[in-house]
């Protein structure tokens, strides 16, 4: 059986220097360029450059 996440909205940055950022599971590295998302319930957690562009998209209100 085949799933797609559900389309919830979440807060996104791009990070211009390398950051640490404390995620649900535990310490996570971003590198310059990778995008640092915060999810519903106030979570943060980076996703390569990349990854972010095949995935992700600008939200339209």
């Amino acid at each position: 059986m085949k799933y797609i996440k559900k389309p919830i909205p979440v807060e996104a940055f791009q990070t211009k220097k390398p950051v640490d950022i404390k995620t649900n599971e535990g310490v996570m590295h971003a590198n310059v360029g990778d995008w640092i998302l915060t999810g519903i319930d106030g979570e943060k957690w980076p996703v390569k450059k990349d990854i972010f562009e095949k995935t992700y998209e600008k939200y339209k209100e």
